[in-house]
């Protein structure tokens, strides 16, 4: 199934997803939207786990499915030495806590979705003395495309592979030093797919750029560069939000966050087609946009977080619509539900805004530090946050509550996957099923 026919089915559904297939972060259209009834409310521990199981490496990406094939990234960790460490550090002009290593191996793992057992566990690239991450991040963050088969694997500037979804076998890899950018903290951004290509963001401290490789063999397909103006400091450059495609007037256009500016680019030739400023500071971007009503939100992340409504449909060129002026997400992507536009930022306050106007409806606090991004399914909202608990709303005008959910299995940065009737939940240390018994 290509991307366009993805795009076409979840048209003419009231929701985004077709049955087990998940192909990207937050399902086919990137809305964070899941088909279907009769997912778990409740959970805990010991209640609606069909399985649990330990992932070997560590990472942070979210699993993609198609049919029975559940694919996830995950790398091993080989810790640099002290003295290492120090003379690296010399050239970090930074000052975030960061993760240092001798080697890094970064992999592919499939599993079962009947069992949880690992399947296949491929090992994709291996790099010495690889650039650090934040402590905060993983060197397995991007989350992969899944689709007719293939998976097609992004490690930032570390390197690009594609893998034959059954076998494992690796078709093609590009670690290209065209490719090369100092994320500084890590990669981050995950990749789409459409038509013949790859596309993702290669947004560093040093260079930025949306990038497109072709699908079949890895090669640069295209690679432009970012036009806007930004602030003259390099730290304050660097992006790592995930674009989504977006049809505009009968054409499909790329829309890409990036630092201090949103563009839109042409996918089939990396053409710049437009770009909005965002108004304000706006940098380390890693909410990705969602679109409905004419209009595309995107969040601004750091420095003071905003979210921006920006209109594309029945203008001349897309012009900012309405702006949540605090409260914003920095990691956390929005949540579209009908009329209403729901956001969680990163310390916890959660809030539901009029879509069409940004009107807020309520703001709440929940006690709880966020990085994933929340999931509407069967008429509810989740809410992951880091330390392995879900909150369960009721979307609406009001604020309600329906259950608060605590898993053990370590950190959870990772968005919700749905494979069947169940929910593939990521942690630091574990993968579970979770499904009503």
């Amino acid at each position: 199934m290509t991307f366009r026919t993805v795009v076409f089915i979840s048209a003419l559904l009231p929701l985004s997803a077709v049955a087990n297939s998940w192909p990207q972060w937050r399902g086919p259209d990137a809305s964070g939207h899941v088909a279907g009834k009769g997912f778990p409310t409740e959970w805990s521990e010991t209640k609606n786990i069909v399985w649990k199981s330990k992932i070997p490496g560590r990472g942070h990406s979210s699993p993609v499915v198609e049919g029975d094939l559940v694919w996830m990234t995950t790398a091993y960790e080989t810790p640099a030495s002290e003295e290492d460490i120090k003379k690296r550090l010399q050239s970090n002009t930074g000052s975030q806590p960061l993760t240092l290593l001798e080697t890094v191996s970064l992999r592919a793992v499939r599993i079962d979705p009947k069992s949880g057992k690992v399947l296949l566990n491929v090992e994709v690239f291996k790099k010495s003395k690889p650039q650090w991450v934040h402590k905060m991040n993983s060197y397995a963050s991007c989350t992969p495309w899944l689709e007719d088969g293939k998976l097609y694997c992004h490690f930032g500037a570390m390197g690009n592979a594609c893998l034959d979804a059954k076998t494992g076998k690796v078709l093609w890899r590009n670690d290209d030093k065209k490719l090369w950018v100092m994320h500084e903290n890590g990669p981050g951004s995950s990749p789409v797919v459409w038509g013949d290509f790859m596309i993702f963001h290669l947004d560093g401290s040093d260079k930025q750029s949306i990038v497109a490789l072709r699908k079949d063999n890895g090669k640069i397909a295209w690679q432009t560069k970012r036009s806007g103006k930004m602030n003259s400091n390099p730290q304050l450059q660097k992006a790592y939000s995930t674009p989504i495609v977006v049809n505009i007037n009968g054409k499909d256009c790329v829309v890409s966050p990036a630092a201090d500016w949103i563009y839109g680019y042409d996918p089939a030739t990396g053409k710049e087609l437009w770009k909005v400023p965002y108004g304000i500071l706006g940098f380390s971007n890693v909410a990705r946009p969602v679109m409905g009503h004419g209009m595309i939100y995107v969040p601004t992340c750091f420095m003071k977080g905003e979210v921006m409504a920006i209109r594309y449909q029945g203008v001349p060129k897309p012009e900012v619509a309405w702006r949540l002026s605090r409260g914003g997400p920095k990691m956390p992507s929005p949540l579209l539900v009908g009329d209403e536009l729901y956001v969680v930022n990163d310390a916890g306050i959660a809030a539901c805004l009029d879509a069409k106007t940004g009107e807020m409806h309520w703001r709440e606090r929940i006690n709880a530090q966020f990085s994933a991004s929340p999931t509407y399914a069967d008429g509810k909202i989740y809410l992951c946050d880091r330390k392995g608990a879900t909150t369960v709303l009721k979307p609406g005008k009001s604020y309600k509550v329906l259950a608060h959910n605590q898993l053990e299995g370590g950190e959870h940065k990772a968005s919700l996957t749905p494979y069947g009737k169940s929910f593939l939940v990521r942690t630091e240390e574990a993968i579970y099923r979770i499904q009503e018994k």
